[in-house]
């Protein structure tokens, strides 16, 4: 699973993952409408595992290496990935609801600046001037959205989609421990046997939650399933791609590419969800890609 032996593939996945991603957030925030937070968050595992299975299906069909055993350390880190995903997904849509779908894909994109926060609280890492000239220039993109003058809920949203963001980093983190501590030759097969775990796992816990807090919710996103096929069909099609690209290389530069659903999210939000964004939500989003391009190139 070395990305010497494919350069550039990692970044053919991100790509692909980012524009199925745009399109498969893109559904779920019109399901949160008639499901809730929770039921849309809901469709894109529920809907989404039985294609996982299929992939898996046909990897296991198409590549002759053997099935890799799935010991205790692999579970924890699919656990730890699946349910931070879980939380990131609700919190997402959560902030979706109340700014523009570019705006908060913006939040959510914050990632890789998060990422380095955590890694000098837990890890103790050093970073150096420009590191944290990048930290201080994404931060102020994000208050320059968040702050509206009169708009006393303004923040809510953008604390929304950074704690999103914080979970959506943690989750990768837990899928690509989780694919790398698989034995076998394969790449392909390490990364899709992870997601159809990872869907499984998701989709059991938020079934069962359903089932005991609101199960009247439960039978709705069952009673939704011809527009929720294809929202799940688009998660976990976007999800392969991400734990593909996850296997060839490090977390950081996948997130770091992933910045191009920022501009997918533009697109969308224009030509398909008629939701106009502003000159400083602009300037915003303009202040968060150049902090992590900094980060990037000289952090």
């Amino acid at each position: 699973m070395s990305a010497v032996v494919f350069p550039w593939l990692w970044a053919a996945f991100t790509v692909l993952a980012s524009a199925a991603q745009t399109a498969r957030n893109a559904m779920q925030r019109s399901l949160t409408e008639t499901l809730g937070t929770i039921g849309a968050t809901h469709v894109r595992f529920l809907y989404g595992f039985p294609f996982a299975l299929v992939f898996l299906g046909l990897v296991h069909t198409a590549l002759p290496a053997k099935a890799p055993a799935l010991h205790s350390t692999f579970w924890l880190w699919t656990l730890m990935g699946g349910l931070a995903q879980i939380g990131a997904t609700a919190l997402m849509l959560a902030a979706m609801r109340q700014r523009s779908f570019v705006v908060t894909t913006a939040y959510t994109k914050t990632e890789p600046v998060l990422v380095a926060l955590f890694g000098v609280v837990l890890l103790g890492d050093h970073l150096n001037g420009y590191a944290w000239l990048a930290i201080v220039v994404a931060t102020a993109g994000i208050l320059f959205m968040s702050w509206k003058p009169g708009a006393e809920q303004s923040m809510r949203p953008a604390l929304l989609g950074v704690l999103s963001a914080a979970l959506f980093g943690i989750a990768a983190v837990g899928f690509r421990g989780a694919i790398r501590s698989l034995d076998t030759d394969s790449f392909i097969m390490a990364a899709t046997t992870t997601l159809a775990c990872g869907l499984g796992i998701q989709t059991l816990v938020l079934s069962g939650y359903l089932a005991i807090a609101d199960r009247a919710n439960l039978v709705a996103i069952l009673k939704a399933w011809r527009v929720s096929v294809m929202a799940g069909f688009m998660g976990a099609f976007a999800s392969q791609f991400w734990f593909l690209a996850f296997a060839l290389e490090t977390v950081a530069k996948v997130r770091t590419l992933a910045l191009v659903e920022v501009l997918f999210a533009g697109i969308v939000s224009g030509a398909i969800i008629k939701q106009a964004t502003s000159p400083r939500d602009a300037f915003g989003i303009v202040l968060i890609v150049a902090g992590v391009a900094v980060l990037l190139s000289y952090g």
